[in-house]
This record gives structure tokens, sequence and C-alpha cells, in this order.
């Protein structure tokens, strides 16, 4: 890694350690939303730097959809007893069981879109007044329009149209009672970004974005892992490949990539040749052209 890209890299971590101290300092009770991804990951570990040597500030929160991979699970498990960090675990099934959440059902049934219901009943019950998260501008075209600091109302929906100035990086987190802040640290960044300094740092990363054989099945051009909650048609069939995860989420969305990369300077390599996007291979995506800007509307992280 060359001198201007480490200069680069270490100016984004300045920034993003300056936004997650910034938080801290304005909120009572500010949380860190924790998914297993990647992004989450550089977050927490650009958190235990700005802290250090004292603990997180803040606990990490994680939404369980109930169709996690079990690796992501085990990660986060791990992670948390590593660092010594409060962990809450919102469970969409608890949703589901209390009427609040409708399962879907069909061939393309998901439980990612039930996740804001779950959030913001656990934002609610632990009267959290900032969440911070991994989501980037490079992402998504609905997430290239948020700041750092996205204000929710107290339904906690977003409004595009009705965003603050951050001038200088100063950052405005005055709200009124019951509403909250989505908080962005990492807004700057890019994929590449988060991968060279995950290589930079030495961040462990979940086996799940290394090459492994899986049981998957294609499905709409995008490869999703088997399971048992999983519904193939007739006309799928599944079957072992040589595979990777790109980002991660509910399996129900998570699209898998073909890849050969087992180290993170060939994950940086592909990722430089790929024409493909990160979000890809996510199938909750192509819902429709609208697909995540009318979840972010609702209430979705």
């Amino acid at each position: 890694m060359n001198k201007h890209h480490l200069n680069h890299l270490r100016e984004l971590e300045s920034e993003s350690i300056y936004v997650i101290r910034e938080v801290a300092a304005q909120f009572e009770r500010p949380v860190l939303l924790f998914s297993g991804g990647k992004d989450s990951i550089v977050i927490t570990h650009l958190a235990r730097k700005a802290f250090y040597p004292a603990k997180l500030p803040f606990p990490l929160l994680h939404i369980d959809t109930g169709h996690n991979f079990q690796e992501t699970l085990d990660y986060r498990d791990d992670l948390v007893k590593k660092i010594g960090a409060q962990l809450i675990v919102g469970l969409v099934q608890e949703s589901i069981d209390k009427g609040k959440a409708v399962e879907e059902s069909g061939y393309n049934a998901s439980r990612n879109v039930l996740q804001t219901i779950t959030l913001l009943d656990t934002i609610e019950k632990y009267k959290f007044d900032a969440a911070m998260g991994g989501a980037r501008r490079d992402e998504e075209k609905a997430r290239a329009k948020e700041r750092f600091f996205s204000h929710r109302d107290e339904f906690g929906q977003w409004d595009p149209k009705n965003q603050r100035p951050e001038l200088w990086n100063i950052f405005n987190g005055k709200k009124n009672m019951g509403e909250h802040f989505r908080v962005f640290p990492i807004s700057n960044w890019t994929e590449m970004d988060v991968w060279q300094y995950i290589l930079l740092e030495n961040i462990e990363m979940p086996s799940l974005y290394f090459t492994h054989q899986r049981e998957v099945f294609c499905r709409d051009g995008v490869w999703l892992a088997t399971a048992p909650f999983m519904k193939l048609k007739n006309t799928e069939k599944a079957e072992i490949k040589t595979v990777r995860c790109r980002t991660i989420g509910d399996i129900t969305c998570t699209g898998v990539t073909l890849s050969e990369a087992n180290t993170l300077e060939e994950i940086i390599g592909e990722i430089a040749a790929t024409r493909v996007t990160e979000r890809g291979g996510r199938a909750d995506d192509k819902r429709s052209d609208a697909a995540m800007e009318d979840r972010k509307r609702e209430g979705y992280f």
C-alpha cells in the first residue's frame, strides 16, 4: 500500500472517529447497530480506537431475523466476549409472535423488511436517541442522500428532503422527545476503502467473506444459499459451489459470489476488477427501483 493510500485511509479513520466521539458527546443513550457484516465490524473497530483504553461507552444492538448465517452469530458472540461489550438482541421472531409483524409466504419470502418493526420497537424500548451503523453513501442511491447525522421523527421515519446542513463537520443533534438520529460514521468510505482498512488494521473477519464450498441455487441470476426455510422452485436445483459473501445479511436475500478469493489481498484484487456493484447480489433491492428508499422512509437503517 503506497503512502497516498495510507494517508487516505488514515484521514477516513480520523473523520469516522470524530463522528463517533461526537455521538458519545451529544447523545445520552447511543447504540451501535451490529449486523456481523464488514461495515459494522469496521465501525466497532473504530469505536474501540475512539475510546481506548476504556471499553465502548454504548452497547451493540443486533436485529436478529432468525434467518442468519450461523457463522455470523458465532463471530458476533466471539467478538462481544473478546472486547467485553454489552450486546442487545432484538428478535424478529418475537415481533411475529406478538402480531406486530406478518411473516411473508411464497418463494421470495424474506424477513429482511420485518427488521424495521423490530428495530423501531427496540429503539423505543431502550430509549436510544442515536443509532450508529455502517451504511455508506456509495452502496445505494438512497443511502447517497444521507448526512452523517440523519434525523428520524417520533415514528422513526426519514424525510430525505428535510435534513440538516453539515458545514465544516458541525453536527446538529438537537431533537424533540421521542425522536432519534441514525448516524453513519463511515459515510465517505467505499467498499474498497473498507477492505483496504481491514487489511491495514489486520481486522479478523467472519469466514463467510472468504472462499468456501456451500450448497447454493440460482434465482434470477443471483446465487443464494440453501437453508431449511428456503423454498426452491421446481426449476431450481441445489448444487455445491465455491463461493464467498460480499455482503452479509438475512440468508433469504444475501446473494453469494462465485469466487476463489481466500485472502484479504485476493478479495481486494477481486473487487478492483469486478463490474458488479456490492449490492448487485442483494435480492431485497430488486423488489423495486426504490426499494431501499421506501424501506428507509419507514424506519429501515
